[in-house]
């Protein structure tokens, strides 16, 4: 019994790295499990028998991606204190999540959320969840450097968090759709500009600034 767990488990992860990458280019709303099976080199009665139904399947793939986000993104920036240099970090790690395409199609839930944002259902809300997740600890990461003195003339974290966003979901677009990471540095000097007017320590904001995503 523990063999046949030990290989589900590992036919598991299989097809859901698969799926991930798939959906990131694809779109999520266009896996089906004959695609995942191809794509995985594993049965269509495999991925059957493992999820069942494609709702099943897309509703995994996404709690898949938000772990590899998480882990690309969020995990490292908590091994600093809060304040504003987890907030660096964060906002860097994203660019570099983005950058170094760890999902192939730039950021999975850009692609998710584009297929999903009008579509009531279980994976839209999955996919919402997943972006509120993102946003908040991003705003709460923003108020805990406003509080700590680092971040005095910011008023608003959740504002700036949304602006952030905005401007890292357009630096992932146009990478994707142009080839190229130009746009990053302009995401850059946005954040910068903003932290900068908020009262950040120059210095650490000239030295995100000035990081080359070529």
């Amino acid at each position: 019994m523990d063999g046949r767990r030990v290989r589900g488990d590992a036919s598991r992860r299989q097809v859901l790295a698969a799926a991930v990458d798939l959906a990131s280019v694809e779109g999520l709303d266009q896996l089906s499990i004959g695609r995942i099976a191809d794509a995985a080199s594993v049965s269509k009665s495999g991925v059957a028998t493992l999820f069942g139904s494609k709702e099943r399947l897309q509703l995994a793939t996404v709690e898949a991606a938000r772990q590899r986000f998480v882990e690309s993104v969020i995990t490292p920036a908590r091994e600093l204190p809060r304040g504003l240099g987890r907030v660096i970090a964060l906002l860097d790690g994203w660019i570099t999540y983005s950058r170094d395409r760890v999902f192939p199609g730039g950021c999975f839930f850009a692609e998710a959320a584009a297929d999903f944002d009008a579509k009531p259902g279980d994976v839209h809300d999955a996919i919402d969840r997943s972006l509120l997740e993102w946003n908040g600890y991003l705003s709460v990461s923003l108020g805990y450097a406003r509080d700590g003195g680092e971040l005095l003339a910011l008023d608003d974290p959740e504002q700036l968090a949304f602006e952030f966003t905005a401007l890292l979901d357009l630096a992932n677009r146009d990478s994707v759709m142009h080839g190229t990471n130009a746009s990053y540095a302009r995401a850059r000097r946005g954040i910068a500009a903003r932290l900068r007017a908020a009262g950040a320590d120059p210095a650490a904001i000239d030295a995100f600034a000035a990081v080359s995503d070529d």
